[in-house]
C-alpha cells in the first residue's frame, strides 16, 4: 500500500498501519509513534525548514493531512493540534520565540492548544483563563476543556485574557498547577487525547508569552483557528477516503440475491453519493490551499467554506458508507465506524457548522457575488 508514496507519506502508513482500529477501541495511540512520528516532521509539516521542519506549503500538507486521516482520525487530529501550535508560534512568536519552540515541535515534543473553556466554546468574549505579569514571569488561572491531544502534551499553547487585551502562552505540561484529566470515552477520535486542562496559579516565564499581550482575541484564536480548520478538512477529504476504499472493495466481492451488491442499483446511488461527496470535499480544501499558497486575502473565507463543506461531506458520505457496509461496517473500530463518528465531531470542532454558516453568511452579504466575479476576471 506504500508503493508510490513519499516518505512522509511512508513514515505514516509505516506507523498506523493496520492498527487504527486498536487505538480507538483503546482511545490511545502508543506515545513512541507520536515522538517518532513528531520527530520525522510530519506531525506539524509546514514549519519551515530553516528551524528543521518539512516547509511543506498548504496542498503537500493538506495531502499528507488527508492521507492521515484515511488511516486514523485520531492522528490526524494530533497532527491538527501540532500543527496550530507551530502556525500559533510562528505566526505570533518573536524571532528568538520561534528559534526556541519550534525546533522542539518538530523533535519530538507534543504540543496542544487551550481555547475552549466550560463556558466558553464559540463565544470568545466569555473567555475567563487569566494571565498576569508580575516582574518576568507570568501567572495563569483558569480551566480549559476538550483541548485535543493535551493528554499527550509537553507543552500547551493557552490563550487567555491579560488586562484588557489577549495574550497566547506556552505552558509546559509538567508545570506546577496544571491537571491534565483526560476526558473518557469520547464520541469520535477517541484515541487523540482529549482532556481537560485545569491552571491554577501556573507561574512560567514571561518570554513563554507570544508577541506580547497587546493582541485583540479574535483575531489571536482566528490567527490559530485558520490552520485547525485548514487541516480538518483535508482530514474529512481522508475520511471519505477511507470510506471510499471500504465500501468499494465491499460493494464488489459481497454477494447479495446471487450477484454483487455493487451491481443493486440503490447500493450504487449510495456508492455515487460517497464518492461525490470526496469529490466535492478535495475540490474544495484544493481551492483553499491554492489561496493559502498564494497568500490570497480571501484565504480566511475559503478556509471556512473548506471546512464547513468538507465536515458536512464527511457526515453525509460516512453515512452512506456505514449503510452500505451495514453489519460488515458496524463493528467498533472498524474503518467505517470510526468515520461515522468520527466525522460528526468535525461538524463540532474549530468552529462549528453554526458558526461556519454564519461567517459565511457575513461574507457573501458583504461582498455580494463580487468574488464570482474577481473568479471570472483571472
Amino acid at each position: 500500500m506504500s508503493d508510490g508514496l513519499s516518505a512522509e507519506h511512508q513514515d505514516i502508513w509505516r506507523f498506523v498501519g493496520d492498527n487504527a482500529g486498536a487505538w480507538d477501541i483503546a482511545g490511545e495511540i502508543p506515545r513512541t509513534v507520536l515522538t517518532e512520528l513528531g520527530a520525522s516532521g510530519v506531525l506539524c509539516a509546514e514549519v519551515q525548514k530553516q528551524y528543521g521542519g518539512l516547509g511543506l506549503g498548504s496542498q503537500e500538507s493538506g495531502a499528507l493531512t488527508a492521507h492521515a486521516g484515511s488511516l486514523c482520525s485520531s492522528l490526524r487530529s494530533v497532527m491538527t493540534s501540532q500543527g496550530m501550535a507551530a502556525w500559533t508560534v510562528q505566526r505570533l512568536g518573536t524571532r528568538d520565540q520561534r528559534a526556541m519552540f519550534l525546533p522542539q515541535l518538530i523533535g519530538g515534543r507534543l504540543a496542544a492548544v487551550a481555547f475552549s473553556e466550560p463556558d466558553a466554546g464559540s463565544d470568545l468574549g466569555a473567555m475567563t483563563t487569566e494571565l498576569r505579569f508580575v516582574d518576568d514571569t507570568v501567572i495563569v488561572d483558569g480551566s480549559k476543556t476538550w483541548i485535543t491531544a493535551a493528554a499527550y502534551a509537553d507543552m500547551i499553547v493557552v490563550i487567555g485574557k491579560a488586562g484588557d487585551n489577549a495574550a497566547a502562552v506556552v505552558v509546559p505540561a509538567d508545570a506546577e498547577g496544571v491537571r491534565i484529566e483526560k476526558i473518557p470515552h469520547p464520541t469520535g477520535c477517541r484515541a487523540a487525547g482529549h482532556a481537560r486542562v485545569r491552571l491554577d496559579g501556573v507561574r512560567v516565564p514571561a518570554a513563554n508569552v507570544l508577541g506580547g499581550t497587546g493582541l485583540s482575541l479574535p483575531f489571536l484564536v482566528t490567527t490559530a483557528l485558520a490552520y485547525g480548520r485548514m487541516s480538518v478538512a483535508w482530514g474529512c477529504v481522508g475520511i471519505l477516503r477511507g470510506c471510499l476504499d471500504a465500501v468499494t472493495e465491499h460493494a464488489r466481492t459481497r454477494q447479495q440475491f446471487g450477484k454483487p451488491l455493487a451491481e443493486h442499483q440503490l447500493v450504487s446511488r449510495r456508492i455515487a453519493e460517497l464518492y461525490a461527496a470526496e469529490q466535492i470535499a478535495t475540490a474544495v480544501c484544493r481551492h483553499a490551499s491554492e489561496r493559502w499558497d498564494s497568500g490570497s486575502p480571501d484565504q480566511v473565507i475559503a478556509t471556512v467554506l473548506a471546512k464547513h463543506v468538507s465536515a458536512t461531506q464527511a457526515v453525509q458520505g460516512s453515512a452512506s458508507a456505514l449503510q452500505v457496509m451495514a453489519s460488515a461496517g458496524a463493528s467498533d473500530g472498524h474503518v467505517v465506524a470510526r468515520a461515522n463518528r468520527d466525522a460528526k465531531l468535525m461538524e463540532i470542532i474549530e468552529g462549528s457548522s453554526e458558526i461556519c454558516q454564519l461567517e459565511l453568511a457575513r461574507h457573501a452579504l458583504a461582498t455580494g457575488n463580487s468574488s464570482v466575479r474577481q473568479e471570472e476576471a483571472q
